[in-house]
């Protein structure tokens, strides 16, 4: 909105920083980042008065040894805060009538709305499950359809969406109207469910979605500029400048959040910012058309997914499990990791796979 700034240039002369996509979207991460860090405690006292504690996932079990009961006492749902202060931000800062910042902006607030009734089943209704899983799976497939089925009639923009790109190659190797489409969609849902499996200790998904995001933002920034997308043999998309805008807002917002969610965490995400922010990580990758690379920009979402997998697979075939607990951070709480340590060391992970990551950019 404050592009609209831009047309007064002529009478005042700096308004023409509201132009440049750089500006917008370090003032997109600075909004983001104020509201959460400034309205964080009042929300956090706000969920705690309300006893917005989700359902406890040991209450029909006896408690192990090594689970922080503390955490029990926590509010959930602050994923309200993260998600209201990114749609905000990235209104105020981006092109709103933009087909890009619509398809984020709105598959962001959808994948919120399902974490939400989520949570609330879990807080209200204290149902320890909340959301049955098909019921919430396809809810996701919905959304992230309906998101790339827009995308797809662009012009502009549908071209690419039907172009498979892959690390270390220059051009598109597959190209289907169909098939690449249905790809992206699942894209999609695996990061919103890998990002909510990652949502176990304090500061974890929030970090690691820092460092996912703020790679595709590189990504997306040097597609959206044509001599950089020549020099670097990447697809030049005219207007996913707007995708760095918003990517912009969500690392500001999750920057501020960290400041309350870091241990010990005065409020967790829960399924409302994780889903969300799941969902709109894959999203960006999709828009960047680095939806494989994604394996390795969230290589952390990906080791806690597939750990998840591997252990049902393994105790469903041989009744014998192949982690202490699955997802992969509770193994390394049970192997005596404290809660810093596994956060921290998988924030280091995270930060080597967004380098590696960017590295393939020359590597074409």
């Amino acid at each position: 909105m404050l592009f609209w700034l831009s047309n007064f240039s002529d009478c005042f002369g700096p308004l023409r920083l509201f132009e440049y996509v750089t500006f917008r979207a370090g003032g997109a991460a600075v909004t983001a980042f104020l509201l959460v860090l400034l309205l964080g405690g009042s929300t956090a006292r706000w969920l705690r008065k309300l006893n917005a504690r989700a359902a406890s996932r040991y209450a029909d079990l006896f408690p192990p040894e090594w689970v922080d009961k503390e955490k029990e006492r926590t509010p959930c749902m602050g994923g309200l805060l993260i998600i209201g202060a990114l749609l905000f931000s990235s209104l105020l800062w981006s092109l709103v009538w933009h087909p890009i910042f619509l398809a984020l902006s709105g598959a962001t607030t959808a994948f919120a709305a399902i974490g939400f009734v989520d949570d609330y089943r879990k807080v209200v209704k204290k149902d320890r499950d909340g959301l049955p899983g098909k019921l919430k799976l396809c809810g996701q497939f919905l959304v992230a359809g309906l998101a790339v089925w827009y995308l797809c009639a662009q012009p502009g923009i549908g071209e690419y969406m039907s172009q498979l790109m892959v690390p270390f190659f220059k051009a598109p190797v597959w190209s289907n109207q169909i098939l690449v489409p249905l790809f992206a969609v699942v894209v999609i849902v695996g990061a919103s469910n890998a990002v909510n499996l990652t949502d176990g200790k304090d500061g974890l998904a929030t970090g690691c979605t820092i460092f996912c995001t703020m790679t595709y933002l590189v990504f997306a920034y040097l597609m959206g500029h044509k001599v950089f997308a020549e020099y670097l043999n990447i697809p030049f998309i005219p207007g996913i400048s707007e995708a760095v805008v918003f990517a912009a807002a969500l690392i500001g917002s999750c920057i501020g959040f960290l400041w309350h969610n870091c241990h010990p965490a005065s409020m967790f995400m829960g399924d409302t910012g994780s889903l969300a922010l799941g969902g709109a990580v894959g999203l960006l990758a999709v828009l960047a058309r680095q939806e494989i690379l994604l394996v390795l920009v969230g290589g952390v979402f990906v080791m806690e997914a597939l750990s998840v997998i591997l252990q049902v697979g393994s105790f469903k075939l041989t009744g014998r499990r192949i982690f202490l607990c699955a997802p992969i951070h509770h193994h390394f709480e049970r192997k005596g990791w404290t809660e810093t340590q596994i956060v921290v060391r998988f924030w280091i992970l995270s930060g080597v796979f967004a380098l590696l990551a960017i590295a393939t950019l020359k590597l074409r």
